[in-house]
């Protein structure tokens, strides 16, 4: 497992823009996929990107695509999670995680696991 902190939440006005970071731990990060999921209020945490170890690969929820954008910069141990155009529906605590395993990563069932930004968009 590596250890993960995010950072960049806030408060932003519709239409507006933030950048999380996810900083991770040790040189065993670079060797992990790493995702971003959400939950917002009263609902369930749900999958918002992912990318994998080598930053070459790149997946998204229908909802945020083409409004988000997921990239890494290993030197820093870093992923980050660009977001363009936000909503209210945008509003919700940001997780990173990492797992070593793209299948896993895909599905959800990452090893380790940050403890949350908070995004809130205002209408």
């Amino acid at each position: 497992q590596v250890q993960l902190m995010e950072s960049g939440g806030g408060l932003v006005q519709s239409g507006g823009s933030l950048r999380l970071s996810c900083v991770g731990s040790g040189r065993d990060f670079m060797d992990n996929n790493v995702g971003w999921f959400r939950q917002a209020p009263g609902k369930e945490r749900e999958f918002v990107a992912l990318i994998n170890w080598s930053g070459d690969s790149t997946k998204y929820s229908d909802d945020v695509q083409g409004r988000f954008t997921i990239f890494r910069n290993n030197d820093k141990l870093t992923a980050y999670l660009q977001m363009y155009n936000l909503g209210p529906e945008d509003t919700g605590v940001y997780y990173c995680a990492a797992d070593l395993n793209w299948g896993r990563a895909a599905a959800g069932l990452l090893d380790s696991w940050g403890q949350g930004t908070q995004v809130t968009v205002s209408a």
